[in-house]
């Protein structure tokens, strides 16, 4: 049996007939850069998560890049970055000419919760990551940010819909950054992100800074970039919006499945708090010792996995930094991504089961 990590060439038929009728339509309309589709996304994300501002941008890095320098952070100042995320997170703190300062994790990748050990008199903000879907403990990181005077920019790029204490996962400190691309729960067919902000003035600026600097056309006030979202980019996850809720319930029935199934597994750790609100079950990644051979034993039975991450950013050329990280690499040595994807079929999801156990008994 061959069974992919993610195919999205698998989405039911039904879907892929809308998402062709709402690009007959934009095609019908004309309107291929802002427009209505952009407006009803944001109203429409707005709404789910109760952000006041949503702005819909061109990606999530670009999102991130947008929320720092709309913070006004630059050349000289240092932001706190988590040693384990991807590599957008602290890409977009150097694009902006800061340094990104890096803090270990905990075992499940959060920034460690210690990290106000790294705020020097340069620290103007903290990037907490919620890696995997899975939720930081907000309350507590937006207390010490409070009390060092941090801007506090959330990486949400992948928790899409998780909740904590009925608050969304990108609607807790100053800028909320969210990716769309194809691979997230919910994903666009290309390239798309969004800053989530709930204070007027930050979300002007955002809205200034994706076009150009400009509130109206040939009226420049400040120097911007161009990270205006596609129009067909927008229609799109308008329609992929209308399935969310029912792919995050196939996603949290198989990880449930996993769970029950792999409990009584000694020689691996399950992640933490998957069936909650505050994750949203975006990556199912388990820890063992034996990664690299389980990895190579499920490829060998037809079963995709994948890697997230397998280096830490500390450990990448062009963010060397010095420092031990010993969750962080624990994560990155150990970590292993399982199918976890609503186009799985029951029987695959039994035969990955399978294979699991039979890669540990032998």
């Amino acid at each position: 049996m061959k069974i992919p990590f993610l195919d999205l060439r698998r989405m039911e038929e039904s879907l892929k007939s809308r998402l062709k009728s709402r690009f007959s339509e934009v095609l019908e309309a004309g309107i291929f850069s802002g427009g209505k589709e952009v407006e009803t996304l944001e109203g429409a994300i707005s709404d789910f998560l109760q952000s006041n501002y949503s702005i819909a941008c061109a990606n999530g890095t670009d999102a991130l890049e947008l929320a720092l320098r709309a913070l006004g952070i630059g050349p000289g100042d240092e932001v706190i970055v988590p040693a384990m995320t991807w590599v957008s997170t602290a890409e977009a703190v150097v694009l902006v000419g800061a340094k990104p300062v890096f803090w270990d994790t905990d075992q499940y990748g959060l920034l460690r919760t210690d990290w106000e050990k790294a705020v020097t008199p340069k620290t103007k903000a903290v990037i907490p990551v919620h890696l995997y879907g899975n939720m930081v403990d907000m309350n507590s990181l937006m207390a010490k940010a409070k009390q060092h005077h941090l801007f506090l920019i959330e990486d949400a790029a992948q928790a899409f819909g998780a909740f904590k204490d009925e608050k969304a996962a990108g609607t807790w400190g100053d800028v909320g950054c969210l990716s769309f691309y194809p691979t997230k729960n919910l994903g666009s067919l290309g390239e798309a992100g969004m800053c989530l902000a709930q204070d007027a003035q930050i979300s002007v600026k955002i809205r200034l800074l994706l076009n150009h600097g400009q509130p109206i056309r040939d009226q420049h006030e400040l120097v911007g970039r161009n990270s205006r979202i596609d129009s067909v980019q927008a229609a799109f996850l308008n329609v992929m919006l209308e399935d969310f809720e029912q792919n995050q319930s196939r996603r949290k029935a198989i990880a449930m499945s996993y769970l029950e199934a792999f409990q009584n597994i000694s020689e691996m750790i399950l992640p933490e708090g998957i069936l909650a609100k505050d994750h949203n079950a975006h990556l199912f990644v388990i820890q063992t010792r034996q990664r690299d051979k389980l990895k190579k034993f499920l490829a060998e039975k037809g079963i995709g996995t994948a890697i997230h991450y397998p280096t830490i950013l500390p450990d990448m050329k062009p963010y060397l930094s010095v420092g031990d990280f010993p969750n962080a690499r624990n994560l990155a040595n150990q970590g292993l991504s399982l199918p976890l994807n609503p186009y799985l079929r029951e029987e695959e999801v039994g035969e990955i089961i399978k294979m699991v156990h039979s890669f540990f008994k032998a």
